[in-house]
């Protein structure tokens, strides 16, 4: 701790020397705990600096101009704008809106501050729930003007309930898709469309922050990055710096420390959540308590080593069971508190369930409506259709999924019982026919017949609900409570505000609203002097944010190969992925993709990139490519495909 003191005075020391408009090399003492120098090649200053360009850096960058500001600066360390928005469609929600009172629907700010504490298991943060409350119609409504109304389906009703969170008292949920190509969500097309069009507004791209520094009076204005090119950059605010970094859900050292079975969960992201680490070495607090409110989906498909995306088969609406990997049942299937089945899916080993089911209960799930992604996913030339187990037999399906054949029979044969009795079994499930037609239970079935079949579906975090301490104002916060003068952040770098669990649609408004907060408090802030910035006492290892995700070990390299084009196919985002290898003199001289359906604004980097890669290092052991790991993934699994078929 006292060599982490030294560092910030002199880091401290040094900027007080600096000139703040200028471009500069000059040598300074390294951020780490060596006596190596760090060359500084430029310094950029602006009114305001936001670090990461997701929901909340655009919405931060967006209201600072509005608020007065002549220049800010957005530091990203990818390619692209978006951050979460672009692996999300984009629920969004709002009380009190211009669309509730079109169709007629009654609702409260107050209500909707009841619901979200009430969906947090009543841990969540009421000042903080109500700041957000009270700003995000006023954000909403900034969103419809701009374009988002124009978003909505026609003839459809826009304010709706939203199934896969818990639901709210009222209609207060809204989906609205985006229009043009590259945009996953209709918020980031909404803000990153506007935001180009403000003169204000700079974006840094492939730029990293590495380090918060303090200058003599105890103000965190400057951000120390290096970019891709090797280049370190002293970034100077002369009014804040609002953190935009997002959360942890891709970083599973972290996920294992706060949550039991946390190292087994698949996330569809990559954010690692250095923000917290670099907001800590400036004195910020995180109650860790709040870093174990890790909500997930109890419905992930696995696409990659680590990662995976929502989907479910849905099979226990029609008759179906999930069974953990002791073969045995957990949780009423078809609880409608999604919540339940997020907690009982996270503590069972491995965080896997496989969904247990039938010809007859497909059959009877498509006839009701019911197999939209059952179909999407699993069913022949689906998108995870590899991951379908078949056999004759429970005791042959049990081998191929690995559990203990007695207890899947066990489980099946009780269960059937179950359903012949007609009545409600150990956890809640009801077998009454009077209740089929409910959106869970849309048929009553048997296990039985000439085939079964199992599917694995794991816990899938995309997004965490822990981080660093705020105020309603936006002010990063010490341990004593104390604002550091400066420091403001946003999103879902920003802990203890939902509670244990997230409320729909907050996931987006939330950073949107919360970017809006802090950059109205950065422009209307008179900087306070005299702080003393020291390092928070429960400061993270540093080596719980090392990228544990890339360069798996797909292939042993010191394989012989033999010489010729060989080429493999996976599943893609929207459909397959096609590779072709070349292998001249037993080394991999050129990587093709064939053809894709991957979307272009996430994935362009890895599809050009990644192959040159590969030749260049004669090895599929690489780093995936930051914010395109899905993408990464599937490459080098073709790409392993075609090296194993040339090693045999």
């Amino acid at each position: 701790m006292k060599k982490l003191m030294a560092l910030l005075m002199a880091s401290a020391l040094l900027l007080a020397g600096c000139s703040s408009n200028t471009t500069t090399t000059e040598e300074t003492e390294a951020p780490s705990s060596t006596e190596a120098t760090v060359t500084v090649d430029e310094e950029k200053n602006a009114d305001v600096i936001v670090v990461g360009a997701g929901a909340a850096g655009l919405s931060s960058a967006i209201a600072a101009t509005d608020n007065g500001a002549e220049s800010v600066i957005v530091i990203e360390k990818t390619d692209k704008t978006g951050g979460n928005l672009l692996l999300t469609s984009g629920s969004m929600s709002a009380a009190e809106t211009s669309i509730q009172e079109e169709e007629g629907i009654e609702d409260s700010k107050e209500l909707f501050v009841q619901d979200i504490l009430k969906n947090g298991a009543n841990l969540g943060n009421e000042d903080l729930i109500r700041a957000f409350v009270e700003e995000d119609t006023a954000a909403f409504e900034w969103l419809l003007d701009h374009g988002l109304d124009e978003m909505f389906a026609e003839g459809k009703a826009k304010a709706v309930f939203a199934p896969e969170h818990q639901l709210y008292s009222v209609q207060r949920t809204y989906k609205p898709k985006a229009t043009e190509e590259g945009y996953s969500s209709a918020a980031h097309q909404v803000l990153d469309t506007y935001v180009k069009t403000l003169d204000q507004v700079t974006f840094d791209f492939n730029t990293e922050a590495v380090q918060l520094l303090p200058n003599e009076e105890g103000q965190v204005l400057s951000v120390l990055a290096t970019t891709a090119d090797g280049k370190t950059i002293k970034y100077t605010a002369n009014k804040g710096i609002i953190m935009c970094t997002g959360g942890y859900s891709g970083n599973f050292n972290l996920l294992e420390k706060y949550a039991e079975n946390g190292g087994d969960y698949l996330s569809s992201t990559t954010s690692m959540g250095e923000g917290l680490y670099l907001m800590q070495e400036v004195g910020a607090y995180i109650d860790e308590e709040t870093m174990s409110y890790i909500p997930t989906f109890p419905m992930g498909v696995q696409t990659g080593e680590r990662s995976g995306t929502i989907g479910s088969t849905y099979t226990w609406k029609a008759g179906g069971i999930t069974v953990n990997q002791e073969g045995n049942r957990f949780v009423n299937e078809q609880e409608d508190k999604v919540d339940v089945r997020e907690v009982a899916l996270e503590e069972q080993p491995g965080a896997v369930q496989y969904d247990i089911f039938t010809d007859k209960i497909v059959e009877d799930l498509r006839a009701a409506g019911g197999s939209m992604m059952y179909d999407l996913y699993f069913a022949e030339g689906g998108r995870a259709e590899n991951l379908v187990q078949s056999a004759d037999t429970l005791e042959e399906l049990a081998e191929k999924i690995n559990v203990p054949a007695e207890n899947l029979v066990a489980t099946v044969e009780a269960y059937n019982a179950a359903v012949e009795e007609g009545g409600t079994d150990e956890f809640g499930r009801s077998y009454d026919p009077a209740e089929v037609g409910t959106s869970y239970n849309l048929a009553i079935n048997k296990i039985e017949g000439d085939k079964y079949y199992a599917i694995p579906l794991k816990a899938l975090c995309v997004m965490t609900l822990g981080g660093v301490t705020i105020d309603t104002t936006g002010h990063v916060l010490d341990e004593a409570g104390n604002q550091i003068p400066g420091l403001y952040a946003a999103g879902e770098v920003v802990g203890g505000i939902w509670g244990k669990f997230v409320s729909g649609g907050t996931g987006v408004m939330g950073p949107i609203t919360f970017g809006r907060i802090a950059a109205k408090s950065v422009m209307s802030d008179e900087l306070a002097t005299g702080y003393t910035v020291a390092p928070a006492s429960n400061i993270f290892d540093k080596a719980l944010f090392e990228n544990n995700t890339e360069a798996v070990e797909r292939f042993d390299m010191s394989t012989a190969l033999t010489d010729g084009t060989y080429t493999a196919t996976v599943d893609g985002q929207d459909g397959p992925m096609e590779v072709e290898v070349e292998i001249a003199e037993g080394k991999i001289a050129n990587v093709t993709i064939v053809s894709n359906n991957e979307t272009e604004s996430v994935a362009g980097n890895a599809l050009t990139s990644l192959p040159e890669t590969i030749v260049a290092q004669n090895s599929v052991n690489v780093d995936t490519v930051t914010g395109a790991t899905l993408t990464s993934n599937r490459i080098l699994d073709a790409v392993t495909d075609c090296l194993n078929q040339a090693s045999k």
